[in-house]
């Protein structure tokens, strides 16, 4: 029986002066192998509900656990090293080649030369990269979308079993950001580890999550798979997601 990798027990966020919570006590199970999709317009506190899970931000309120195990017990640092966490910018060192961001955790853990080059090797082939031909260039030598999968390599390679990913394809084009989607949901089903995204997409969302949590001012609207929430919305601001994305289809439609 799968266990719950991430528990969330009545977690809020509230920032000093601001008047209302970023993440209003939300309380929610993520099983292990899930990829959830977290899904909301700016402000919402989707981004915010993530940071908290690797501890970026800590809680006002609450509690989360992970496999068990309080969050707030465990040291930030050790804690990171065992989430892997990908974000919208990249944050490849420019100074470094791709083996060696890749290797920058592993390299901290004290692990040996040909561990190193074996996993490199391995992670560049998961993400579709060639390694003989990308390991040694640099990042300003990749387009957008290679960067965005050396950093997904660079994310798996303590083997985490959870990963975190905020709005990683926002800052690629639309056609290599479908791309990038299907190589994640292709990785994601090989290696079976709990995924979370954060997106502002409801296209993106629903494709790509087993389960979406839908956020709005703080609060989770709707927390199910796409099938259930097309079928019964939980509110208004769900239904006007789904309607707007009802627009959009409607307007290729139009042009066909």
């Amino acid at each position: 029986m799968l266990q719950p990798a991430i528990e969330f027990r009545n977690v809020s966020k509230s920032y000093r002066l601001a008047t209302d919570y970023a993440v209003d006590h939300v309380s929610l199970d993520i099983y292990e192998g899930e990829f959830i999709t977290i899904l909301g317009s700016s402000g919402s506190g989707k981004t915010t509900l993530l940071k908290m899970i690797n501890r970026l931000y800590e809680p006002s309120e609450g509690q989360i656990n992970l496999f068990g195990e309080n969050i707030a017990n465990i040291d930030p640092v050790q804690l990171r090293r065992k989430i892997g966490y990908v974000i919208q910018q990249v944050g490849l060192f420019p100074h470094m080649t791709i083996a060696q961001n890749i290797e920058t955790v592993p390299k901290l853990l004290k692990w040996t030369r040909s561990q190193m080059e074996k996993k490199t090797d391995e992670l560049l082939q998961l993400v579709g990269l060639n390694p003989q031909e990308y390991k040694s260039r640099y990042p300003s030598q990749l387009s957008g979308g290679q960067q965005q999968r050396v950093g997904l390599a660079r994310a798996l390679a303590i083997d985490p079993k959870i990963m975190l990913l905020d709005e990683p394809f926002g800052a690629v084009d639309a056609i290599t950001r479908i791309h990038l989607q299907e190589e994640l949901i292709r990785i994601h089903g090989g290696l079976k580890k709990t995924f979370l995204l954060v997106t502002h997409d409801i296209n993106e969302a629903f494709k790509l999550g087993n389960k979406v949590i839908i956020m709005d001012k703080g609060s989770v609207c709707q927390f199910d798979t796409p099938q259930n929430i097309v079928r019964h919305p939980a509110n208004e601001f769900v239904m006007s997601l789904l309607a707007s994305s009802r627009k959009q289809e409607q307007f290729w439609e139009g042009i066909y």
